[in-house]
């Protein structure tokens, strides 16, 4: 195993077999829902699904995975990687709206044959990131002395500095959250904490057009400091927040200045804001149906419907697809179950038999050991609501997360790509591996 480096002790043997069923099930999703020709990854695994580029950086994360967990050779993990490379590098950049990009960034949904921006969407700055992120870890697994590698090695580079970062500033000190051809720059900017850390962490490294230093000081300006069930900690509400850049970029003990002062790293606050959700469930303020400390995972995602209903005996308000969180935002009963694996990192040990138990108590929610995307138990008279198919942004996270907790492969991956330690000291980063 590349790079080992384990979150965990010594585990069962029931244990390994659970997280190998979990991981293989999250990692197949990219082998049954991607384009033979552009090597794109759909969005969901619903017909008629565009790919996601979020997606495709998450599946390019994967690969390597697979290939040291036996699921998929080298050969063909590396001709994979090298189709979906050359795919971003040929593909249209202009500022028509029926390209790929603008300025080394990507719309966030594109046709999946075509690889033509799709839905009037957004030239999408932080799942190019994420697709970034993917090109990188790519680039550093793949290192052998092979012309399709070296390629790999290449396009990952190539890739990553044609990004104009400058550009998407609009004239401010943060960057904007994306950009469309009928429009300009959205007017929403990053204010607050979120997933963006990644993105200022490529942003800052760039060798060809980096952020100025004070960009990554003008977001954290906008951080929200909160104390919450006894737990001080930098809010956001959605899990999801505080699990995607850590996907990539381990923060176990390096600091930049906002965490120095609050004598606190991005690690310790997302093992925070997990303790946080577990205790919001186990209070249950709303009285959803299933909520206790071992049934949690609210954050961004689907839901059964935009809809008022009557469910036991309360008057609901549900929703489709929406950024839940809490204790301050918005929660209608719907759970994501792989946010509980996906967290495995920043749990206590043992917490693999709340999953287990779930997985015996609602085998519906795993379906060939691949988690449902969101529940709704509380929809009682409907049987309770599950989401229709997966979504590979679910998968991707899973995939990545559990091999975080088992070997750090994808941490220490990362930690040796130059850009990464670039991009953490030009953002203040001290400590530890820096």
């Amino acid at each position: 195993m590349v790079g080992k480096q384990s979150l965990v002790g010594e585990q069962s043997s029931a244990d390994d077999e659970l997280l190998d069923q979990l991981q293989f099930a999250a990692f197949s999703y990219f082998i049954e829902h991607t384009n033979a020709q552009t090597g794109l990854i759909a969005d969901t695994s619903r017909e008629g699904s565009p790919a996601s580029i979020a997606v495709v950086g998450f599946a390019l994360s994967c690969y390597p995975v697979g290939v040291e967990r036996g699921w998929i050779t080298r050969a063909d993990a590396a001709y994979q990687t090298l189709k979906t490379l050359r795919f971003f590098w040929n593909s249209a950049q202009g500022p028509e709206p029926d390209t790929t990009g603008y300025k080394g960034f990507y719309y966030h949904f594109l046709d999946m044959a075509t690889g033509k921006r799709v839905w009037n969407c957004e030239l999408s700055l932080i799942d190019t990131s994420l697709l970034l992120a993917g090109f990188l870890t790519a680039g550093a697994y793949f290192t052998a002395p092979f012309e399709e590698e070296a390629e790999i090695r290449e396009l990952a580079q190539a890739l990553y500095f044609r990004v104009d970062w400058p550009w998407a500033l609009n004239g401010r000190t943060t960057v904007a959250q994306g950009w469309k051809p009928e429009c300009g720059f959205l007017h929403s900017g990053w204010e607050g904490y979120s997933e963006a850390t990644i993105l200022y962490v490529l942003a800052l490294a760039s060798p060809t057009f980096p952020l100025p230093l004070d960009s990554f000081g003008g977001w954290t300006a906008t951080y929200q400091w909160e104390n919450i069930y006894g737990y001080e900690f930098l809010y956001a509400g959605p899990l999801f927040i505080h699990l995607f850049s850590h996907a990539w970029i381990d923060f176990r003990g390096i600091r930049d200045e906002f965490m120095r002062e609050k004598d606190s790293d991005y690690f310790e606050n997302t093992r925070r804001a997990v303790a946080i959700q577990r205790e919001y469930a186990a209070r249950n303020p709303r009285g959803y149906v299933a909520y206790d400390p071992n049934c949690w995972g609210i954050t961004a995602g689907d839901g059964p419907g935009n809809e008022e209903l009557r469910e036991g005996g309360r008057d609901r308000r549900f929703f489709g697809y929406t950024e839940r969180g809490v204790p301050f935002g918005r929660d209608d009963g719907t759970i994501a179950p792989w946010a509980m694996v996906a967290a495995l990192p920043f749990l206590p040990p043992g917490a693999l038999a709340p999953v287990r138990r779930m997985m015996e108590r609602h085998p519906e929610l795993f379906v060939g050991s691949r988690i449902s995307s969101a529940w709704n138990p509380t929809l009682i008279e409907q049987g309770g609501w599950i989401s229709e198919g997966y979504y590979g942004l679910d998968q991707g996270i899973v995939a990545m997360m559990i091999e975080n907790y088992r070997s750090g492969m994808v941490w220490n991956l990362m930690r040796s790509s130059p850009h990464i330690a670039t991009g953490l000291r030009r953002a203040g980063f001290e400590g530890t591996w820096l």
